[in-house]
C-alpha cells in the first residue's frame, strides 16, 4: 500500500486552517445578528484568506516535508500492522523462527549497551530492525512458494508431456492443434516449476543467511575490544544481498500466476484427452 499525498488537501484539515473557518463563520453569524458589519464581507475576507492559505502552504517546501514525513510514518506504521497480522498466520515452526529472531535483535541491542557502556546503540545495530523486517516478508514468499510446489507432482507432469507428444504423433489433423496445445502447456508447467523452483532455494538461503549473521552481530557484540569493532561487520552485503532477492522475486512472480492459469488450462483439456484415450 502507497500513500498518495495531497498537500492541498493535508492543508484543508490542518487544525489552524479549520479554526480559521470556525472563527470566520461564527464571525459572519455575529455580524448578521448584530448588524456591526455587512457578513457578506466577513465572508468574502474569509474566503480571500482561504486562497492566499491555500495558494501558498501547500507550495512550501517546509510543510511538503512535514507532510512528507508525517505520511512515511501513517505507512511504516500501516506496514507494521500489516506484517503483525502476517505473522499470526505462520505455522509455529515459522512463528518460532521469527519469535526468535525478534529476541536474538533485543539481544543485541541490549548486549551492546551493556559491553559499550552506551546509551544509544549504532546505526548498524538499528539497521537489524529493517533487517528482521525484511526476514518475515521473505519467509511469507518462501512458504508460499514451497507449499505451491508441494501441490505439483512434477513427476507425473512429465508424464502426461510424454503422453501428449506420443498423443500428438498419432491424432489427426483436425485435433493434432488441442493436443498440441497441451504438450506446449505442460512444458510451460514444467518450465515455471523449475522456475519456482530455483526462486525458492535462493530464498531459503538467504533466510539462513539472515539468521547466521544475527548470530554473528551477537557474537561479535559480546567479545568486541571497542564500540568501533561493531562497524567492520559487513551490514552493506547483507542488505544489498536482501534487495538484490526482492528484485528476483519482483521479477519471478509473474510465473505463480501463470502456473495457476496453466493448470486450469491443463484441466479443461485433460477430460478431452481421457475420453480419446478410452
Amino acid at each position: 500500500m502507497e500513500f498518495k499525498v495531497s498537500y492541498i488537501k493535508e492543508a484543508l484539515k490542518e487544525p489552524i486552517n479549520i479554526g480559521g473557518l470556525l472563527i470566520s463563520g461564527a464571525a459572519a453569524v455575529y455580524a448578521a445578528t448584530t448588524g456591526f458589519i455587512e457578513p457578506t464581507m466577513v465572508l468574502a475576507g474569509a474566503l480571500i484568506a482561504e486562497g492566499i492559505y491555500l495558494a501558498t502552504v501547500p507550495a512550501s517546501s517546509f510543510y511538503r516535508k512535514i507532510v512528507d514525513r508525517n505520511s512515511r510514518k501513517l505507512l511504516e506504521e500501516h506496514r507494521k500492522k500489516q506484517r503483525a497480522e502476517l505473522i499470526k498466520t505462520f505455522d509455529p515452526r515459522e512463528r518460532e523462527a521469527v519469535d526468535y529472531l525478534s529476541w536474538m535483535k533485543k539481544q543485541i541491542a541490549d548486549n551492546y549497551k551493556k559491553f559499550a557502556r552506551l546509551s544509544d546503540e549504532p546505526l548498524q545495530i538499528r539497521e537489524l530492525e529493517s533487517t528482521w523486517e525484511a526476514f518475515v516478508d521473505l519467509l511469507d514468499e518462501y512458504r508460499r512458494r514451497k507449499n505451491h510446489l508441494r501441490s505439483i507432482n512434477r513427476q507425473a507432469l512429465e508424464n502426461q508431456l510424454r503422453q501428449a507428444e506420443r498423443t500428438v504423433q498419432f491424432s489427426d489433423e483436425a485435433t493434432r492443434p488441442l493436443h498440441e496445445k497441451n504438450a506446449d502447456i505442460l512444458r510451460r508447467r514444467l518450465q515455471t516449476y523449475d522456475d519456482i523452483e530455483r526462486s525458492v532455494k535462493r530464498v531459503e538461503a538467504q533466510l539462513q543467511m539472515i539468521e547466521n549473521f544475527f548470530g554473528l552481530v551477537n557474537d561479535q557484540v559480546v567479545t568486541m575490544p571497542t564500540p568501533e569493532h561493531i562497524l567492520s561487520l559487513d551490514f552493506d552485503s547483507l542488505l544489498s544481498s536482501i534487495e538484490m532477492t526482492k528484485e528476483i522475486l519482483q521479477q519471478t512472480a509473474p510465473i505463480m500466476g501463470q502456473l495457476e492459469s496453466l493448470n486450469r488450462d491443463a484441466n479443461q483439456l485433460r477430460p478431452s484427452l481421457a475420453g480419446e484415450r478410452r
